[in-house]
């Protein structure tokens, strides 16, 4: 079984106490989109990241100072957004560590799919980003199946805690592989609502909740409750499962 997550956009630029030790599986693919990004002005990744011009010049600047070949960060270190700090793996024990090496991956719109220990430079690269890459339009038509035939070589079933923008470069590759969709939603007055900031901190604690637990078995996913989100079967499917908030003054589905 394995697990995906997405990336975050915000990244440490330390960390002490972990050292990577390997080399991302597609390490190859990501050096084409650095000779491309490498190349592009501050103006030029402003459009492409749809961001301010600050966070373009932090970036130009980590482009123009990147040595992919010697980058030092596990990705599961790398990265600070909501997700991994309701994931926090900094307090994981060394079996915890070694669960979620086993099993987890980060999706990656620069690297393409990254497991935990895998050494990575600071950058931002979202998947949805517009970058003409070699011909290709966009990054979807850039890794093509490369992503998914890592992903999915030799597993039976696939846990989705991604965003719909990471898991799309997968799912359309899937094969006979199972995929299991956990939603979380709210149950506002009747109607199921997902919050996104909260869909981020549940995707990490569940992740925890996996790697404390030790999790092989699909069904024991089903026991997993935290910050007032619990299954609800009736509203789930074979292969879509629904972890539902009530809220205080919502009526019971």
């Amino acid at each position: 079984m394995k697990i995906i997550i997405s990336p975050t956009k915000k990244m440490k630029d330390s960390v002490e106490g972990y050292d990577a030790i390997h080399t991302p599986l597609l390490l190859e693919d990501t050096k084409r989109l650095y000779t491309v990004l490498s190349k592009m002005s501050v103006e030029e990744l402003q459009a492409c990241f749809k961001c301010n011009r600050s966070i373009a010049m932090l970036n130009y600047d980590r482009f123009q100072r990147m040595d992919l070949e010697h980058a030092y960060i596990p990705a599961l270190f790398a990265y600070e957004g909501l997700a991994f700090q309701y994931m926090a793996p900094t307090v994981f024990d060394y079996e915890e560590l070694a669960y979620v090496e086993e099993h987890l991956r980060i999706l990656s719109g620069f690297y393409g799919i990254l497991r935990c220990n895998d050494a990575v430079s600071l950058y931002r690269l979202e998947m949805q980003a517009k970058l003409e890459v070699e011909g290709y339009s966009d990054l979807y038509e850039f890794w093509g199946d490369r992503i998914a035939r890592e992903l999915f070589a030799d597993e039976d079933v696939v846990l989705n805690l991604a965003s719909e923008e990471y898991s799309k470069a997968v799912l359309p590759y899937k094969g006979a592989c199972r995929v299991i969709q956990c939603c979380f939603v709210k149950n506002s007055n009747g109607k199921l609502v997902t919050r996104a900031t909260e869909a981020k901190m549940m995707r990490g604690e569940m992740v925890r909740y996996m790697a404390v637990h030790k999790v092989k078995d699909l069904e024991e996913i089903k026991n997993f409750s935290a910050r007032g989100y619990h299954f609800r079967e009736e509203l789930s499917s074979e292969d879509t499962w629904f972890f539902v908030f009530e809220e205080e003054n919502g009526r019971e589905l």
